[in-house]
């Protein structure tokens, strides 16, 4: 009996010594500084000749002029004792730690609508201890210096609905009116927004938008809002979605935000709460007229009933600025940012990488190899049989020159080969790809999957002519008060030789050139009547993936299509995808001169049978064509071809 004396006062000392420290903290919020409750979440989005062209608190409603809808809504789905506590839903918590711990698994969340406005205050959602303590902190803070109404107001005015943040921009974005006239159909799809915005989405899921409507009209007769008629009349009720993009209706805008918040996340001078910097002036290297272009085109080229996505990045490479992308195809229907987040095989388009380092390592524009069906012995007695695209081989031997205009896979791989299977690892590092790639024989065709953004890096190198750069979406980060936080540094580094990415910039041109038309045909060659510029391109494909990656001195675009399914694509999606680039790049660069790169004092150019690579005459059999060399390595008439040819014989 004493024992159980002895419990009880314990258990009753330990209740009351909680309170205690309870009523100190709340004592404490109290008298500490008042959050700028307005400002949470806050953010200004400049393009790159400073324009604000977003900001995600544009436009707050007050609390009383919010459909009652929409707010009893949210109170019910979200919090529905809202109005009686103090931050924290005791009951709640415990019934769902009792729900969690019964099934194993986390089903369940009791996080309040302070909580999830405290939240908001920053700028990521990690969940270490140490945040979820100072969530908590600032929680309380918010109920000791707020009324639950100004509370309410600022969580309705500043949550995620679907990449629209604030009820009446998204009010006005899927229905094009005020968050004041919201009908109970439409307050209670947008109520259910908030929970996983990805998901329930009307315009990226309706199915699942419904069925999270239904929870939610059932939740309000539960909690005597409606009525089972008005319920079933709400659910019933055919809706129209505006869209009205707040940018101009660009499907793909959103995903350059998205991009520039997981760049903004990565940046360690960035502090991680909004009550440090009072919100933040983002000063971005979004090009409007280059994100128009390539949502313009994108659409204009694949046909809307189509499910095959995209990832496209524009950027300016001597920089790194870029300019505008597509993470997909419309971000209403996929938030997955397929720029920032996905990795795809990336077919030949690895090759150019293979080609520098052969061509650093005494190969030339006219040496050869024989193209033709060929089985590889690999160690362990192990075998490699690559093929050719449509199985087309010249049989012969062809020039460097030849293999990358028809991205001929047999020269890839021998050359591969030759060189050592470490020497393209080598060189993919040297250019910035961080992707652990595999020294095997299938690295030559690109059989790794790598992101669009380091491949993006390793060509930026090549059409800058050999300097080192990193891509990024953020020149410069403010506070509220004009304080620099983070300013870009471009520090160029020369990593290349830029004799040798002359040779190889001019070698990538022949992807579309006429003079290569022989026994098949250079890989560009559809897309030549529509080019009035030079350009380098390299085009990629697997079964999955088709890739294409372009450029001259003044852009860089590359683009890869494919299903997020990992399905086959179709023959004719290569040739949409070729025609997405040229329409780009001609559009943008309308204005431009064609910019190609000058001839360096140590290179020099040769008349040559473009097949072979031997010095053309009046014999030759081919169209001639000038291939360039380093000073000493071109090859001369005589009529002897291995001495006038810098030919790698072949241990067949």
């Amino acid at each position: 009996m004493k024992i159980i004396k002895k419990i009880i006062k314990i258990s009753l000392l330990s209740l009351l010594l909680f309170f205690l420290l309870l009523l100190s903290i709340y004592i404490y919020a109290k008298c500490s500084d008042k959050l700028p409750i307005n400002s949470a979440n806050s953010y200004y989005l400049y393009d790159k000749d400073n324009n604000l062209y977003n900001g995600n608190n544009k436009e707050w409603i007050k609390l009383n002029k919010i459909s009652h809808y929409l707010v009893d809504a949210t109170l019910s789905v979200e919090d529905k004792n809202f109005y009686n506590h103090y931050g924290f839903d005791i009951l709640r918590i415990i019934k769902a730690m009792g729900i969690n711990i019964t099934n194993g698994k986390t089903l369940q969340g009791a996080s309040t609508i302070t909580q999830q406005y405290a939240k908001n205050l920053f700028l990521n959602f990690n969940k270490t201890w140490s945040r979820k303590i100072t969530e908590a902190f600032l929680t309380i803070k918010l109920e000791t210096h707020y009324t639950k109404d100004e509370i309410l107001e600022g969580y309705l005015n500043t949550i995620n609905y679907g990449g629209v943040f604030g009820i009446e921009n998204a009010s006005h974005y899927y229905f094009g009116k005020s968050a004041s006239d919201l009908t109970l159909a439409e307050a209670s799809i947008l109520a259910g927004i908030p929970k996983s915005p990805s998901n329930y989405s009307p315009l990226a899921d309706e199915k699942k938008a419904k069925e999270r409507q239904k929870l939610i009209l059932k939740t309000m007769v539960k909690n005597k809002y409606i009525t089972k008629k008005e319920m079933n009349d709400a659910y019933n009720t055919t809706l129209t979605y505006k869209k009205l993009d707040v940018n101009d209706n660009l499907s793909t805008l959103m995903y350059y935000e998205d991009a520039v918040f997981n760049e903004l996340n990565n940046i360690s001078s960035i502090p991680d709460s909004f009550i440090e910097t009072g919100g933040l002036k983002i000063y971005t290297n979004l090009d409007m007229n280059a994100q128009i272009i390539l949502n313009d085109k994108i659409k204009n080229n694949i046909d809307q009933d189509s499910q095959i996505e995209i990832a496209s990045v524009l950027m300016n490479p001597t920089n790194g600025n870029i300019l505008a992308i597509a993470g997909g195809r419309d971000y209403s229907k996929s938030e997955f940012n397929r720029v920032t987040n996905s990795k795809r095989q990336v077919g030949s388009t690895m090759k150019p990488f293979l080609y520098y380092a052969a061509l650093e390592n005494g190969f030339t524009s006219s040496t050869t190899f024989t193209s033709e069906k060929t089985t590889f012995a690999i160690d362990n007695n192990k075998t490699y049989s690559p093929t050719n695209y449509g199985g087309v081989y010249a049989n012969k031997l062809i020039s460097m020159a030849a293999a990358i205009a028809y991205s001929d896979n047999i020269y890839a791989v021998k050359t591969h080969l030759f060189l050592g299977e470490d020497v393209l690892v080598d060189m993919a590092k040297r250019l910035g790809i961080t992707t652990k790639l595999n020294s095997i024989p299938s690295l030559a065709l690109g059989t790794n999957e790598i992101n669009i953004l380091q491949m993006m890096q390793a060509y930026g190198i090549l059409a800058n002519e050999g300097y080192k750069i990193k891509p990024h979406f953020i020149e410069k980060v403010e506070d509220i008060d004009g304080n620099i936080l983070y300013e870009y540094k471009n520090e160029l580094e020369s990593i290349l030789n830029k004799s040798i990415v002359f040779i190889l910039n001019n070698l990538l041109t022949n992807s579309y050139a006429k003079e290569f038309i022989d026994y098949t045909y250079p890989t560009c060659i559809n897309i030549a009547p529509k080019m009035t510029k030079t350009y380098a391109i390299k085009t990629g494909t697997t079964n999955t993936d088709h890739l294409i990656f372009g450029y001259n001195k003044d852009a860089i675009l590359g683009i890869w299509m494919g299903y997020d399914d990992n399905r086959d694509t179709d023959i004719k999606d290569g040739s949409i995808m070729k025609n997405i680039w040229i329409d780009v790049m001609e559009s943008y660069l309308k204005d431009k001169e064609n910019n190609w790169y000058d001839i360096p004092d140590n290179v020099v150019g040769v008349l040559v049978d473009p097949i072979s690579g031997v010095v053309a005459n009046e014999n030759s059999t081919n169209k001639s064509k000038i291939f360039y060399y380093i000073k000493g390595t071109q090859p001369l008439f005589d009529d002897d071809l291995d001495k006038i040819l810098p030919t790698i014989k072949e241990n067949n």
